[in-house]
C-alpha cells in the first residue's frame, strides 16, 4: 500500500480489464486505495470508479496512509469483459491512483468432499505434529489440488487411503489420530525423529498394506498382529534404523532382567537387527534386480509383454517405497485403471486423435469428461523408451501450461496413460489450415498461446529440480484446450539437466528437423537454449504463418527467410497475410526481435525463457491497449491499460 499505480497521462483515466472465459462466471473484485504523497493545498485527488460504462463507486478521495477498500458486495456476471475505468472529477486537480487489488473466480467444486471422520482425523494429525505443507481446503479434493502426500479413493465418498509424511521432520510419539484414517492402505513415517512404542492401534487398521518406520527412535515391543501380517505377507512392515525396537519375548526378558549380562545384551541387539536387516536386505536385492533389469533392457532390447509392465511400474512401486518425488506424486496424484476400464472409456478404442512412436492416442469419456488416452504399442521399441520418459516427468511437474496426468493402465501386455482432453487439436494443424474445427488465430490469440507456450517451458527450465529440457518444442506439441489455452506434451525426449554445475550436458542428438538447435546438432552439448531456439522457430512461424522448412525445392529454413525480408522494413510482408495487418505493429516487431535472437547460432545470445516470458507479456499487453482503446497503442499514450488473465497470471500456483 506504499506506492500506488497511475496513468501515464494525467488527464486520462487509469484502466484495467478482464475477459471470463464463460459469460456465466463470477467475480469479486476488490481495490485498495490509500494516498501516498502529501498534497499542496491547491491540489485535490478525487475520482470516480465506472464498469463497462456504468459508475461503481465515486467520488472517492483516497485518505492520507490509510487504507480505503471499495469492493463488490454480489458476483459479477454475466458480461464478455469487464472493463474498469478510474477517471478524475472536474474539480480535481491529480489523477486517479491505486494501490492494490484482488480479483477472485468462483469456481464450484461438483465433486463430493472428503469423508468427514478422515479430514477430522487429518486435520488433528496436521496439528499434532505441527506439518509444515499447504494443507488447506478439503484433503481429497479436487483431485488436481490433492493434499501433498496424501491418496485417496473415489468409489463414492472420497477417503484417505495413503499417507506420506517421510522426513517431515516429526516429533513425539505416533499420533492416535492415525487410527481414526480406517481405510488407510500405506504409512509412511520414515526418515524422522518420532519416539516412544509402537501403538497397539496399528494392527487395527485392517486395510494396511504398507508400514514404513525406517530411521526413527522407537523403542519397545513390536506387536505381535503386526509381526503376524508380516509374516502372513499381507503388511509390507519396514523397521530397520530403530536401534531399541525389537520382538516381544526378547523386550520383556530384558526389562525383567535390571542388569543384563553381555550375552544378553549381544542376544537383544541381534534380535533387534535380523527383522531390520532382513527387511532391508530384500529391498536392496529388489532394487538391484530391478536395476539390473533396466540396464539390460536399455542396452539390448525392449522387454516383450508382461515383462514390460513390470519393467515400467515395478520402478513407480520402489519410487514410492523409497519416497522418491516422482513416485510419491504418481501414487498420489493418478488413478490406476485396468485394461476393460480403457475400453469402455474408449468405446473399445473407436477413435483415434493421433498417432506416435509410443502408438495410438484415442479419445475417452471419464465421467462425462473428456480425455485422451495414450496406448503403448507392444511392437514400439523405441516408442517404449520415450514413453517411459514421459511416465518419469509427468510424475513430478505439475503445471497449468503443461498437459497433465489423469490416469494409467498397467495390466499385462497393456500399458496406457490418460490425459486431459486438448480440443482443438495443436498449433501446428491451426497454423497451417489442417484443421477444419478451430477458429482463424488473430494476433491477439498467437500472443496468448505463445505466452502461455513459454510460461510451460519457462517452468521446465526454471521451476523443476534439476531442471528439464523438453528437447522437442515445436508447434505440433503446443496442444490447445477448448478456451484456446496452450500446454506443452509429449516429454519422450525430455531430460534432466545437471545440478553439479555444469554448463551443458553430452548426449545422443534428438529432436525434430527445423526446430533442431545447430550447436547442439553439431557438438551433441544439450543446454537450455537448445530448447529457446526451438521456442524461437515456432515464434516465427506464429507471426509469418510459414512453416519451419519451406516446402520447396530450396527448403528454405523460416529464420533465413524472415532475415531476407528484414532489410525492407516492412513488418506486413513479414506478417501472416491472413492477418489482414489487425495487429500492433510494434508489438509483432518486438516478437519478430524476440524470435530472431533466440535463433541465434551462438547459444550466449539467445534470451533466456524468463525474458522471453516478459517481452511476451509486454506484447500482449500492447495488441489489447490497441485492440480495445480502438486506436494504434504508437499514437496513444494517455492510457495505462493493466491486462490480467486468469490462464496465465492469477491462477493458484501448481503444487
Amino acid at each position: 500500500m506504499s506506492t500506488a499505480a497511475t496513468p501515464i497521462n494525467a488527464s486520462a483515466p487509469f484502466q484495467f480489464y478482464w475477459g471470463p472465459d464463460n459469460v456465466d462466471d463470477k467475480f469479486y473484485i476488490y481495490m485498495h486505495f490509500s494516498e501516498v504523497e502529501i498534497l499542496a493545498e491547491n491540489e485535490t485527488r478525487t475520482f470516480n470508479i465506472f464498469m463497462n460504462g456504468k459508475l461503481f463507486y465515486g467520488p472517492l478521495t483516497p485518505g492520507y496512509l490509510t487504507t480505503n477498500t471499495i469492493y463488490a458486495k454480489s458476483a459479477l456476471t454475466g458480461a464478455t469483459r469487464y472493463l474498469f475505468s478510474l477517471a478524475k472529477t472536474g474539480t480535481s486537480t491529480l489523477p486517479p491512483i491505486i494501490n492494490a487489488m484482488e480479483i477472485y473466480k468462483v469456481i464450484d467444486f461438483p465433486q463430493s468432499e472428503t469423508e468427514q471422520d478422515d479430514v477430522d482425523a487429518i486435520t488433528n494429525i496436521k496439528n499434532a505434529y505441527g506439518v509444515d505443507r499447504n494443507w488447506q481446503g478439503d484433503p481429497c479434493g479436487p483431485v488436481a489440488y490433492i493434499w501433498e502426500g496424501l491418496n485417496c479413493s473415489y468409489d463414492n465418498t472420497p477417503r484417505i487411503t495413503s499417507l506420506n509424511l517421510s522426513s517431515s521432520g516429526l516429533t513425539g510419539q505416533i499420533s492416535s489420530f492415525i487410527s481414526e484414517l480406517t481405510m488407510l492402505q500405506y504409512l509412511d513415517l520414515s526418515n524422522n525423529s518420532l519416539s516412544g512404542s509402537l501403538p497397539d492401534f496399528l494392527t487395527q487398521l485392517q486395510s494396511l498394506k504398507v508400514l514404513n518406520l525406517v530411521n526413527n527412535n522407537l523403542t519397545g515391543p513390536v506387536p505381535g498382529g503386526l509381526v503376524e501380517r508380516s509374516k502372513e505377507g499381507s503388511l509390507s512392515l519396514s523397521l530397520g534404523q530403530n536401534p531399541n525396537l525389537c520382538e516381544s519375548d526378547p523386550c520383556i526378558q530384558q526389562s525383567n532382567n535390571k542388569q543384563p549380562d553381555a550375552a544378553n545384551q549381544n542376544k537383544n541387539k541381534n534380535n533387534i537387527v535380523i527383522p531390520a536387516a532382513t527387511s532391508v536386505a530384500g529391498i536392496l536385492v529388489l532394487v538391484i534386480i530391478v536395476v539390473t533389469a533396466i540396464i539390460c533392457g536399455l542396452k539390448k532390447r525392449k522387454p516383450q509383454g508382461k515383462a514390460v509392465a513390470n519393467y515400467l511400474f515395478a520402478s513407480v512401486n520402489i519410487d514410492v517405497q523409497t519416497n522418491t518425488p516422482s513416485g510419491s506424486q504418481f501414487a498420489s496424484k493418478q488413478r490406476q485403471y485396468s485394461f476393460n476400464e480403457l475400453v469402455k472409456i474408449t468405446d473399445d478404442f473407436t477413435r483415434i486423435l493421433g498417432r506416435g512412436a509410443f502408438g495410438k492416442v484415442y479419445h475417452g469419456i471419464i465421467d462425462d469428461t473428456q480425455v485422451a488416452v495414450k496406448m503403448l504399442s507392444p511392437s514400439a521399441v523405441r516408442g517404449y523408451e520415450q514413453f517411459l520418459a514421459e511416465v518419469k516427468l509427468l510424475m513430478r511437474v505439475h503445471h497449468r501450461n503443461l498437459t497433465s496426468l489423469v490416469g494409467y493402465c498397467n495390466e499385462e501386455n497393456n500399458m496406457g496413460l490418460i490425459y486431459e482432453y486438448m480440443a482443438n487439436g495443436n498449433l501446428d494443424e491451426i497454423l497451417s489450415g489442417k484443421s477444419s474445427r478451430a477458429k482463424f488465430l488473430t494476433w491477439e490469440d498467437r500472443l496468448q498461446i505463445a505466452l502461455d507456450a513459454a510460461q510451460g517451458l519457462e517452468y521446465l527450465h526454471n521451476g523443476c529440480k534439476p531442471p528439464i529440457i523438453h528437447r522437442d518444442v515445436k508447434c505440433a506439441n503446443i496442444l490447445l484446450n477448448e478456451n484456446f489455452q496452450a500446454k506443452l506434451a509429449d516429454f519422450g525426449l525430455s531430460k534432466s539437466f545437471p545440478t553439479d554445475g555444469g554448463s551443458y550436458m553430452s548426449t545422443v542428438v534428438a529432436g525434430t528437423p527445423g526446430y533442431l538447435d545447430p550447436e547442439y546438432s553439431i557438438s551433441s552439448r544439450l543446454t537450455e537454449k537448445s530448447d529457446v531456439y526451438s521456442f524461437g522457430v515456432v515464434l516465427l512461424e506464429m507471426v509469418t504463418g510459414k512453416p519451419a522448412i519451406a516446402k520447396t525445392p530450396e527448403k528454405t529454413h523460416i529464420s533465413q527467410w524472415v532475415k531476407f525480408m528484414l532489410p525492407n522494413g516492412d513488418i506486413k510482408n513479414i506478417a501472416d497475410s491472413r492477418l489482414q495487418e489487425d495487429f500492433d505493429t510494434s508489438s509483432v516487431w518486438r516478437v519478430v526481435e524476440i524470435g530472431m535472437a533466440s535463433v541465434s547460432i551462438s547459444p550466449v545470445k539467445r534470451p533466456s525463457m524468463s525474458n522471453i516470458v516478459n517481452e511476451l507479456k509486454e506484447c500482449l499487453t500492447t495488441e489489447l491497449a490497441r485492440k480495445y482503446s480502438g486506436r494504434d497503442t504508437e499514437n496513444n499514450d494517455s492510457i495505462e491499460l493493466v491486462t490480467l488473465n486468469f490462464t496465465t497470471e492469477l491462477g493458484p500456483p501448481a503444487r
